[in-house]
Formats: structure tokens, sequence, C-alpha cells
């Protein structure tokens, strides 16, 4: 039986979702496996384990638990506003303003379910090395191509997010935000993944770690009759 369940995404990433770029998420496996990651196909659902080796010698297995599973039905949690008993989406407006202003934005932590108005069903999830990710799978995870002569393309996930980006780390780059855009949609996710992680986990669980995560494919959906 499917359960429903709650899944945070930033702005940037439920727009992906609303534009249809965004396929696929990638989340940091806690703990993370020391031992060899096996996958075994259960009777309804994948089972995982980490195979490790004990002092005495011998192999064992311990599961390792998704936080989804395929047919599970996510509702995504996004930044929200209310103002009597109508819901705002700061995704949905242009700036994040509503009628030319501003407003205080809560985040999607927060979100109640009443608000829920995105439902995403997981139709597989694998575990595996961030650095394993492709270009096609980069782009699933919303990142898009900009040209300026259909000869030349970079990648980001907006072209607003990266200029943003290269300002504020602008001592890591020589160039003009063009010059410096990424020229692959797998460099560009890289940044990208790098900005969702706390500085001081970074040693732990960005890019250059190249940590285990689970990959999780989902297609939109309606609302489940399930839903309370």
């Amino acid at each position: 039986m499917s359960r429903v369940l709650p899944i945070l995404f930033n702005t940037d990433m439920v727009r992906a979702i609303l534009d249809g770029r965004k396929t696929v998420t990638r989340r940091v496996i806690k703990p993370q496996p020391t031992g060899k990651v096996e996958h075994h196909t259960g009777y309804q659902i994948d089972e995982w384990y980490e195979m490790k080796e004990s002092e005495s010698g011998c192999k064992c297995l311990s599961q390792m638990n998704p936080p989804y599973q395929p047919l599970d039905i996510m509702y995504v949690r996004e930044t929200w506003w209310k103002n009597g008993d109508t819901y705002f989406y700061k995704a949905g407006c242009s700036k994040g303003l509503i009628d030319n202003m501003y407003v205080k934005w809560r985040p999607s932590i927060h979100m109640p379910k009443e608000a829920a108005r995105i439902w995403l069903k997981v139709t597989d999830v694998r575990a595996e090395r961030l650095q394993e990710i492709t270009d096609e799978q980069a782009a699933r995870e919303g990142i898009r191509a900009y040209t300026k002569d259909d000869k030349l393309f970079k990648y980001a996930v907006t072209d607003d997010w990266w200029i943003d980006f290269h300002k504020k780390h602008r001592k890591l780059f020589s160039g003009t935000f063009w010059q410096d855009m990424p020229k692959t949609a797998k460099e560009a996710l890289s940044y990208l993944w790098d900005s969702t992680i706390q500085k001081s986990d970074l040693d732990l669980y960005g890019w250059e770690a190249n940590p285990w995560v689970w990959r999780i494919e989902f297609e939109r959906c309606e609302k489940p009759d399930n839903w309370n």
C-alpha cells in the first residue's frame, strides 16, 4: 500500500517541477554507508543493504531504509504565505512579490498539509554515489541549457540563479557570469548541490565528498483519494 509523505523543495526546484523539467531528486543517505551497498528485490518493494565485514571476518548485511519507496505519493512543501483563507506560493509569484507587495514568506518546513498543491508519485529509488550522475540525469534535476548563438551552450538551473551565485562567490571565478557559466549540466549541478549543503557539512556531503545519495525519480500525479 502506498504511503503519502511530505518532501521539501526550495523555490527554484518547485518552479522546475511546475515547468516539467525536474523529475528526479537526490537526497544524502544518513548515516553514510562504509561498506559495499547491495540491492535486493523483495516481494513488494526493493530493499537496500550495506554489506560489512565483522571483526571475525564474517560478512553481514544491515538494511538501509530509503525515505521513499516506489508508488509512494509525495506532497511538496514549499515556501508559502496565507492571507485569510487563501494560500500563496513564492514559486508562483514574480520575484516573490504579490501584487507588487513584499510579504513575509514562511519556510517550506512549516507549510501545513492542507496547503499542498503539488503531488508526485515515486517511480524508482536507488542508491548511488553523487558523482555518478550523468548530464542527462542532471537535466532531469532541473538544469537547463542557455545559448546565444545555438552553437555554444551553457547550463544552470536558471540564469538568474547563476548570476546571483556568481556575484556571491566572485573570488572563485575570473570572467563574466556568462564566461564562467558551466559548460555541462553535470558541472552546473555541482554548484547547485553545494549551495544546498551547510558549510560545516561540505566535507561530508558536498560535491567533492562524493557522498552516497538516494536517487528518487517521480512523476506528477493527482491528489490521492486517501489524503487527509
